[in-house]
């Protein structure tokens, strides 16, 4: 994995911190966290569209964030565990991971 795609990953993971923040957000210390993780993911985000194809990297950020939001939201704030939910979960790391081999290492 060459540096612009771990600036995807990246992006994805600091993605999940600032939409649980828009949800759970309640404090200026927690909005503060939230729009320094939104800076920071379009940053990481930005970066690595310069060097590869914007829309698997945009594909992956989205899938990256979606995946963490809602096992977040599972494991941490007891949303129920619908096993379709879970099904479609699965489903949606297969595509981001598909979309990554097949586009490859272009930078």
């Amino acid at each position: 994995m060459n540096k612009y795609w771990f600036m995807v990953l990246l992006a994805g993971l600091v993605e999940i911190i600032w939409v649980v923040g828009l949800k759970h957000a309640d404090s200026v210390a927690t909005w503060g966290v939230t729009v320094i993780a939104i800076i920071a993911s379009f940053y990481f985000l930005l970066t690595a569209m310069a060097h590869l194809p914007s829309s698997t990297v945009y594909a992956m950020f989205t899938g990256i964030g979606t995946v963490g939001t809602v096992l977040t939201e599972i494991f941490i704030f007891n949303e129920p565990a619908h096993a379709i939910k879970l099904v479609l979960l699965g489903t949606l790391v297969i595509g981001i991971i598909g979309l990554h081999r097949v586009t490859g290492e272009v930078a």
